[in-house]
């Protein structure tokens, strides 16, 4: 597979690399993680989002998540910073769409209270997520920039 690059808008920048973890759907952070916060599961972090075929039972802890947006209730924001503070949430989120202020506020809250980065890039395009598949490898820059492949 030839690299294909994709050009977003820098939330929170970072150089991270790995496999891709694919939802073509909003991924909904509180269905996905709060079961796994309240246990305090520092091993894995099984999506818990019945609703997100793609994704549901499927270990993301350390993902780099591929999606259009995310969705959830106002723990939202709390459930990235907090699944990021015990060791098992994302390396990074990409985009294709604007991010969400819950969203953003739970990638800010890591940083600046745990000091624990999510690296964040978000309107990378519709594109983007026709491209993605799960699995392929993908290089974030520190620019924004997004390798696939």
């Amino acid at each position: 597979m030839a690299k294909t690059t994709f050009k977003g808008r820098v939330v929170l920048p970072g150089k991270v690399t790995g496999k891709a973890t694919v939802s073509r759907q909003a991924f909904n952070t509180s269905g996905s993680y709060v079961e796994n916060m309240f246990a305090g599961r520092t091993d894995a972090a099984p999506c818990t989002d019945a609703s997100n075929k793609e994704l549901y039972g499927k270990d993301i802890s350390g993902a780099i998540l591929c999606t259009p947006t995310t969705v959830g209730s106002t723990m939202g924001g709390m459930c990235l910073m907090g699944m990021k503070a015990i060791g098992v949430g994302p390396e990074a989120l990409l985009f294709s769409k604007p991010i969400d202020t819950l969203a953003a506020a739970g990638v800010l809250m890591a940083d600046i209270w745990k000091d624990q980065r999510i690296v964040t890039i978000d309107m990378l395009g519709d594109e983007f997520l026709e491209t993605v598949k799960m699995g392929d490898p993908i290089s974030v820059h520190e620019d924004g920039s997004v390798e696939v492949g």
